[in-house]
């Protein structure tokens, strides 16, 4: 639109050009009011420090990677490598019980002259170790049988431990699971090892029939398992996500100093560890902070391991009163807790009493940081949870045992993406159960399942 020139407009018209313009010049303001406020808002969100394993629940493996040569995570530029300490040389220590020994005497000596009518002693031992082919045994089995005089047909009864079915042996079953639970080797993988490593030929489906047999002896131990939890007096606990065919799930574990459970569930929800439980308190739970593993007992620790990175977070915004002297607090607890071995009861109790007060003292001073009051009204709420362990000698000062415990089946679900079946986290669940409880008594992981899968085999067993 062509403006006319000023001198040919009438006061009524030149009145509509200044609204006009007065206008624009308002929304042209209130635009960049608006923008001034969003650069503020972002300039605030940038100055606040990231999140990452040391100020927050965040795993190492989400850390930022920061720009840094090479990625790495937060903790490598955080706490920066110390140099490595020199050790003494140390050599292999020979066998107890060598399979075979190889006496040789010099015939020689360097100058040539004849020393093997010499007295000679031995100047050098060493151990030569080696693994022999491993090839598989195949064991032919012929029932012969006929017709009895009275017109029946009989049969042979087949050899105890190799009954008809499956032609794979219990070593095989085993020595699949534990490969594939305990190091994360697909069935693909799996084939291709036992092909090129012991010369035997298995195909993936195979391979899934043989861990889809493990199934039923695994969840009778499992309950065995979970009626000994039923009776723990001090349970920790941990929950992860895991996928079932695409589908989001939950894989809790369950530890105890004489059981270890794992369950996976399709939710998250308290009924899963209500439903576990049967009914049964346990004296203290220790876990992290999620609200569907509270009331689950008498007590609760939470885990101080968690409330730290909090803490830390809180120091990173700039929070320099509650969140420094609450860190401070706790590293003294958690370093008397690390000595309980060496105090009297009566003195756990004082030292238990000195922390609530001190507790106390810090929780009725206004934290004067925004930072430092989010984190005094989490603190609030959990009041009565952060010392449990200066009193009772069975508890932790942290949920370290249970993350332990579940870490195995975090690597498991990254490396193979999760289940394609319904019964695979069944037989997951199970053999991370009844492995790692056997852990507890001394057992390895391979000797427990190679208990299971003799099951597998014993008269009246079902191995089709």
């Amino acid at each position: 639109m062509t403006r006319p020139p000023c001198h040919r407009l009438t006061d009524a018209e030149k009145d509509a050009l200044l609204h006009e313009q007065s206008a624009l010049i308002e929304r042209q303001a209130a635009l960049i009011e608006a923008l001034v406020a969003r650069i503020g808002a972002l300039e605030a969100a940038l100055a606040k420090p990231r999140k990452s394993s040391r100020n927050s629940h965040l795993p190492p493996s989400q850390d930022p990677g920061g720009g840094r040569p090479g990625g790495g995570n937060a903790r490598d530029e955080l706490k920066p490598k110390k140099p490595r300490p020199s050790r003494p040389g140390v050599s292999r220590r020979l066998a107890a019980t060598p399979d075979e020994t190889i006496i040789r005497r010099a015939g020689r000596c360097a100058c040539g002259a004849d020393v093997s009518r010499l007295k000679q002693t031995c100047r050098m031992r060493y151990d030569h170790v080696d693994i022999p082919p491993v090839l598989p045994h195949v064991t032919r089995i012929e029932l012969h049988g006929g017709r009895c005089a009275c017109g029946k047909r009989f049969r042979a009864a087949p050899p105890e431990g190799m009954p008809p079915g499956t032609p794979f042996g219990p070593n095989i079953h085993a020595l699949l699971a534990y490969l594939h639970h305990s190091h994360h080797v697909g069935f693909e993988r799996l084939a291709r090892l036992a092909r090129e490593l012991f010369g035997l030929t298995i195909s993936e489906g195979a391979i899934a029939n043989a861990m889809r047999r493990l199934d039923t002896p695994l969840e009778a131990e499992r309950a065995a398992i979970r009626e000994k939890l039923r009776q723990a007096a001090v349970v920790w606990s941990d929950e992860t996500t895991t996928r079932i065919d695409g589908r989001l799930h939950w894989h809790w574990v369950f530890v105890t100093p004489e059981a270890v459970l794992h369950e996976i569930a399709p939710r998250r929800a308290r009924a899963v560890a209500e439903e576990v439980m049967g009914g049964h308190k346990p004296a203290v739970w220790v876990s992290d902070r999620y609200a569907g593993q509270q009331e689950m007992a008498a007590a609760h620790q939470v885990c101080l391991a968690h409330v730290l990175r909090d803490v830390q977070y809180a120091v990173d915004c700039g929070d320099a009163v509650f969140a420094p002297a609450l860190a401070k607090l706790l590293a003294r607890a958690i370093a008397i807790g690390r000595r309980r071995g060496t105090l009297k009861n009566s003195t756990l109790q004082q030292y238990r009493a000195r922390a609530d007060r001190r507790l106390d003292r810090l929780l009725a001073t206004p934290a004067p940081h925004p930072a430092g009051r989010t984190l005094q009204a989490q603190v609030k709420a959990w009041r009565t949870k952060f010392f449990v362990f200066l009193e009772d000698r069975r508890v932790s000062a942290t949920n370290n045992v249970a993350e332990r415990e579940i870490r195995p089946s975090v690597v498991f679900r990254k490396v193979t993406g999760g289940f394609r079946s319904q019964w695979g986290p069944s037989v997951h669940a199970g053999y991370r159960s009844v492995t790692s409880t056997a852990r507890l008594s001394g057992q390895t992981a391979f000797s427990a399942i190679r208990d299971i899968a003799d099951t597998l085999f014993k008269p009246g067993a079902r191995t089709a």
